[in-house]
């Protein structure tokens, strides 16, 4: 029996996605028995992440800075604007260091067996980054299930007055496959074969 405080450590990492209740005592114990190597510098980094973690106020990503290292990278090509559902799908792509543009979180997709609408995502606010000019083209890089190409088809309705070149990954990625779990070959691939939305 581990004592309130270990036992609670434990509880809170088995909620971490990918870690159930057996891989969170295995990892308290490695943070345990490597305490000095392992338990205070997480402890030092989580406390400074959550000091000074914030939500990017242009494109929703998630970062220590506002606006975001992305946003804020001038060397970034503004004209091109990569819409993802979440900012796990943001990173994905960044991971693949394919994409020269910029970013727009959704923070979902729409949804009507789980009651989320369009209101309840950040389609108003790329709205307005499109209509303040200086995009050329909008990647829409939706997850490739039924919710992610039915957000897409809704965003492509309504940026379709805009002078912008609308197009999607490529289908090449697998049908109900999530942007955060493939390799950086099949996002590369999904990049370069992007074209229009029809």
């Amino acid at each position: 029996m581990a004592s309130p405080e270990i036992e609670a450590l434990t509880q809170a990492l088995a909620r971490i996605p990918g870690l159930g209740p057996r891989s969170a005592r295995r990892a308290v114990l490695h943070l345990l028995k490597k305490r000095e190597a392992a338990l205070v510098p997480l402890l030092t980094a989580l406390g400074a992440v959550e000091e000074r973690l914030e939500t990017c106020s242009t494109c929703g990503n998630i970062d220590t800075a506002n606006p975001c290292a992305i946003c804020a990278d001038p060397r970034r090509d503004a004209g091109a604007l990569c819409v993802v559902e979440e900012v796990a799908d943001l990173w994905a792509l960044e991971r693949s260091r394919l994409f020269p543009g910029r970013f727009h979180v959704l923070g979902g997709r729409l949804s009507a067996l789980e009651g989320v609408r369009p209101e309840d995502l950040a389609i108003d606010a790329l709205v307005r980054r499109i209509e303040g000019g200086g995009i050329d083209e909008v990647v829409l890089a939706m997850n490739a299930t039924l919710e992610g190409q039915t957000t897409a088809h809704y965003i492509a309705e309504r940026i379709e007055r805009f002078p912008v070149r609308v197009t999607q990954l490529a289908h090449g990625l697998p049908v109900g496959g999530e942007l955060d779990y493939l390799d950086e070959g099949t996002l590369a691939q999904a990049l370069r074969a992007r074209r229009p939305v029809v």
